[in-house]
């Protein structure tokens, strides 16, 4: 049978690729650079490939190297999920659990979901990261994260994906824009050209455009916002008119602005709210029952969400 990679040189390899540095890698390893050099050319030897390219200036990641490095951080995660899901055998709900939780969620629906948490479960403490969802994902991806509430559309292949609930999208505007008149609001050509966005990396940017059936969608004079609370700024200037998610209006996003929100004719645009892990954690259970209490508190408060509402996927 042939020779397989151990962790420990997988783990080597996984830090030079994050460092980019053989001295920086050594020490985050807590080995001697000449061990972690021997340990990683022990690693091409294994898979027959060259995975890392250095001179006396510059440390590389081949093209074949940067195909395994996924890989190896998948095994090195679900090594980790192997002995968190042995050493937690026969103590669940307790210790640690680490949640991501993108910008347009976060401040909107956390506040009423963590105190039943606390509440429900003492021994379970929640450590949160609030950032956009490609880090997110990332992290989730090295074991940095052990969970990820994100919105859907969004590629979680191989992931474990617990769907929650359906937001839609309402238009904001000044509350004499031409957009807000008329008994239904949609979405012609022209009001499109008028809509703010989030600078790129933000999902809602990218929901927003795909609410619009549009790729080019362009801020006026290329202004981005980096918050919502600066996209409703920008709104509010007069600079045009924003689609923003139900949950921020219901969650008082624009209490002490002079904005208007009206729901969108239907079909309404709308993004999916989903709980995300990796498929080897070692906390399922945790996993449920933080999905179960999103949605329950999802449906008891008005202030998250109104009636429409969708079914949580199996898993």
């Amino acid at each position: 049978m042939a020779a397989l990679p151990s962790l420990r040189q997988l783990r080597y390899f996984a830090a030079v690729a994050q460092e980019l540095n053989f001295t920086r890698a050594a020490e985050i390893c807590f080995v001697g650079q000449s061990t972690l050099s021997a340990g990683l050319k022990e690693l091409e030897d294994v898979l027959g490939v060259r995975l890392v390219e250095r001179d006396r200036q510059n440390v590389a990641i081949t093209p074949i190297g940067l195909e395994i490095l996924e890989r190896t951080k998948t095994i090195l995660a679900s090594s980790q999920d192997l002995v968190e899901y042995a050493s937690a055998s026969g103590q669940s709900m307790a210790g640690t659990i680490r949640l991501g939780v993108i910008p347009t969620i976060a401040p909107f629906l956390l506040p009423y979901v963590l105190p039943d948490i606390r509440e429900h479960y003492p021994d379970l403490k929640i450590a949160l990261r609030e950032d956009l969802t490609a880090n997110l994902l990332a992290r989730l991806a090295d074991h940095q994260l052990d969970f990820a509430l994100i919105a859907l559309p969004y590629d979680t292949s191989g992931l474990l994906v617990k769907e929650l609930f359906i937001d839609e999208f309402w238009l904001v505007a000044g509350e004499n824009d031409p957009a807000l008149k008329g008994k239904e609001i949609h979405l012609p050509t022209k009001m499109v050209e008028r809509l703010l966005l989030l600078e790129e990396g933000h999902c809602l940017r990218d929901h927003t455009m795909q609410a619009c059936k549009r790729s080019d969608i362009r801020n006026v004079d290329g202004m981005e916002a980096t918050s919502l609370l600066t996209l409703l700024q920008m709104v509010e200037s007069g600079m045009g008119i924003a689609l923003l998610p139900e949950m921020a209006i219901k969650g008082g996003l624009l209490n002490g602005t002079t904005l208007v929100a009206r729901q969108l004719a239907p079909p309404a645009p709308n993004r999916v709210i989903a709980l995300v892990a990796r498929a080897s954690t070692a906390h399922l259970e945790e996993f449920q029952v933080l999905a179960e209490s999103i949605e329950s508190r999802f449906k008891s408060n008005p202030k998250v969400s109104r009636a429409t509402r969708k079914g949580a996927q199996k898993v």
